[in-house]
């Protein structure tokens, strides 16, 4: 009983770092939830990219018998297509940047906290030595030069990271698929080239 009991104190700092992580994660999307997802306008900008993404995508399958000169106005049309999908995943961009203002602040209230609570004490255990540039992640304000140790900010980083993007799938708040690439850094567009 005692061994089981000590064995369960062994990772109690690196359980109330994930379950903290688990907590502001849903206090997020809840926020988001609030400010963004249940309001009209995210709806009609999300069901407008939808829609723009499916019209996209069936002007993009293509038929070997049609004429150059048809090719050239279905061209012009899938242009106007793909950039009004642009433009509505900018809007949708800046209506979500709105309330990124106020989860940013619960997360650095959060980390804060956590930091205040774990500063110095290493709350996990590597199981490898990571390489040099995680090692100054991992190893972010410990001291000694055990490398497996690991910091509470690198495993709340990893949990904030994994935890809020599998909660938005779960939820359904995830972009809609034409917006994938409207993120902070779009991938470029091939015709430019």
């Amino acid at each position: 009983m005692s061994s089981t009991l000590v064995s369960n104190m062994k990772y109690s700092d690196s359980l109330t770092v994930v379950g903290i992580s688990i907590c502001t994660a849903i206090v997020c999307e809840a926020i988001s939830w609030l400010l963004i997802y249940r309001t009209s306008s995210y709806k009609s900008l999300k069901s407008t990219i939808d829609k723009a993404s499916k019209k996209l995508e069936t002007m993009k399958t293509t038929d070997p018998n049609t004429a150059t000169t048809i090719k050239k106005s279905k061209t012009k049309k899938i242009d106007r297509v793909e950039s009004s999908l642009k433009e509505s995943s900018r809007d949708l961009s800046m209506f979500k940047f709105k309330s990124g203002g106020v989860v940013a602040l619960v997360l650095f209230m959060v980390f804060g906290l956590l930091n205040s609570l774990f500063e110095g004490k290493a709350v996990a255990k590597i199981p490898f030595v990571p390489i040099k540039l995680v090692q100054k992640m991992s190893h972010r304000g410990l001291s000694g030069d055990d490398m497996t140790d690991c910091s509470m900010a690198f495993l709340y980083f990893l949990c904030s990271i994994s935890i809020r993007t599998n909660l938005q799938k779960f939820l359904g708040f995830s972009p809609p698929r034409g917006a994938a690439g409207a993120g902070l850094f779009p991938m470029p567009d091939p015709k430019s080239n």
